[in-house]
């Protein structure tokens, strides 16, 4: 097992560097990648008569902003599902949609369509594309949707593991160089263990789970997690 805040890798011929905090850095892009925002799930859910705190698009934000701040990309990219549902945009409230607007100022910005929102409005910023490719890496929200080596998010992946007679869940990276899975990076996003079986397809032998601790992202291999 090895631990480091940020991890380099490479996906492809394309080199990353993967933070803790749950997105990737292209440094040669000056592109930081993040995946399933979820923006306005909070919101969704209470229409539906699930009474959550209506903070989560604000603390996911926040945390973004955050990150943006320490890398100044020259671009963001959002890998998918970035607002839960298709009238998440239009739920924002002003305080977020400022905030949202300061993080784009002075970058390009680039929305990648998901499942959950597949039409983005012009109102929110930036580009919006289905799929974008990097130093011939395709980006896309659902992985599997094209051959590797691809970057996705999607899947929401963590990994479990038993350290000295105790079970540890956390969000993680899952990767073996030919594909990427990002974790969710939504205040209420939830995750899906990477050894279920919604995984498998996506590769072909044994993978590493960069795994975020409290400080720092632990490698795993991929043999030695567990299921729920």
């Amino acid at each position: 097992m090895r631990e480091a805040r940020r991890v380099e890798i490479t996906v492809g011929a394309l080199a990353l560097v993967l933070d803790r905090e749950g997105v990737a850095w292209a440094p040669d892009h000056r592109a930081l990648l993040v995946a399933d925002l979820h923006l306005e799930k909070g919101s969704s859910r209470a229409r539906r008569g699930f009474l959550l705190p209506p903070y989560d698009t604000r603390e996911t934000l926040s945390r973004l902003a955050a990150l943006v701040a320490a890398y100044d990309p020259a671009r963001v990219i959002a890998l998918g599902d970035s607002f839960h549902d298709v009238g998440g945009p239009d739920r924002l409230g002003d305080e977020e949609r400022g905030m949202l607007a300061a993080a784009q100022a002075g970058r390009d910005w680039l929305w990648l369509t998901g499942n959950h929102d597949a039409r983005l409005p012009d109102t929110i910023g930036g580009a919006v594309a289905d799929t974008l490719v990097l130093d011939g890496v395709g980006l896309r929200h659902e992985p599997g949707a094209g051959a590797p080596p691809e970057i996705a998010g999607h899947l929401h992946p963590v990994a479990k593991v038993r350290l000295r007679g105790r079970a540890v869940r956390a969000r993680c990276f899952a990767t073996d160089g030919a594909r990427l899975v990002m974790p969710a990076f939504g205040a209420y996003a939830g995750g899906l263990n990477v050894c279920d079986r919604a995984f498998a397809p996506l590769f072909a032998g044994p993978f590493t789970a960069h795994v975020a601790g409290r400080e720092r992202l632990y490698a795993l291999d991929s043999r030695v997690l567990c299921g729920d």
